[in-house]
């Protein structure tokens, strides 16, 4: 039987209370298999960020749970999520979230002297390299475009070997060939590397690259795809609405 890296299970998440109250997810149930690549697809205001938040511990589920491994994400305590957040799991922001006071190679070693961790400067350069950026190591943010910052944001979740990566729309920035490069690293992270990865993106050519695509609808798993090219893709995520009379 395949291991499981992450479950929800019957996972909603609202927003407000009473006649204002928003539901971005409602009862979701997915499993990400060990080593796999999954891509997760909706428009906008689907729930997609907000699956990716509570399966990746950085927002509470309102009722449901969260399981990485055997480890009960929405038992813990923000001490414990924390740390386990920084060990386990790497999380790519659609903002990059970037410090810029700190150069790329600086960023790239936050994560693990938060950690307590003394970063080694040659496995800091080598994951700079990975995305392309070894000659910009000591570049702050506002030297570098938005397809670099994007990078660099990616290199930082890669930097502590995460068990689980997840990535909010992480070649919405970049261009045709750097979305190739990094889309490349990704399916070698799942493939080479036994790592898993969790998507968000609005790119059908992106979503082909995974092993499978999730769709969602108004908080809620609308089916899914395996194998599919972006063609077909692109027809799942263009089909025909039925809107109220």
């Amino acid at each position: 039987m395949t291991a499981i890296a992450i479950a929800l299970r019957s996972v909603s998440r609202r927003h407000g209370s009473g006649d204002s109250a928003v539901t971005a997810l409602d009862d979701v149930s997915l499993a990400f298999p060990k080593g796999t690549f999954t891509a997760v697809m909706g428009r906008s205001g689907s729930g997609k960020s907000t699956l990716l938040q509570c399966a990746a511990g950085l927002d509470r589920p309102t009722s449901g749970s969260v399981l990485l491994g055997g480890t009960e994400l929405t038992g813990l305590s923000e001490k414990n999520l924390t740390l386990l957040r920084r060990q386990r799991i790497g999380f790519v922001f659609q903002a990059f979230n970037l410090l810029p006071s700190l150069t790329a190679e600086q960023n790239v070693a936050l994560p693990l002297r938060l950690a307590g961790r003394r970063p080694p400067r040659a496995h800091v350069r080598e994951v700079l390299d990975r995305v392309g950026l070894a000659d910009r190591a000591r570049h702050r943010p506002s030297r570098l475009s938005g397809g670099q910052q994007q990078r660099v944001a990616l290199a930082r979740a890669l930097v502590t070997r995460p068990e689980v990566l997840f990535a909010d729309e992480p070649t919405g920035a970049l261009d045709t060939r750097t979305s190739r490069t990094v889309l490349t690293l990704l399916r070698a992270m799942a493939d080479d590397e036994g790592r898993t990865i969790v998507m968000v993106t609005h790119d059908p050519v992106a979503a082909s690259c995974a092993d499978r695509v999730v769709f969602l609808v108004d908080g809620r798993v609308d089916g899914e795809l395996t194998g599919a090219k972006a063609d077909d893709i692109a027809t799942r995520m263009t089909g025909p609405e039925v809107l109220p009379c």
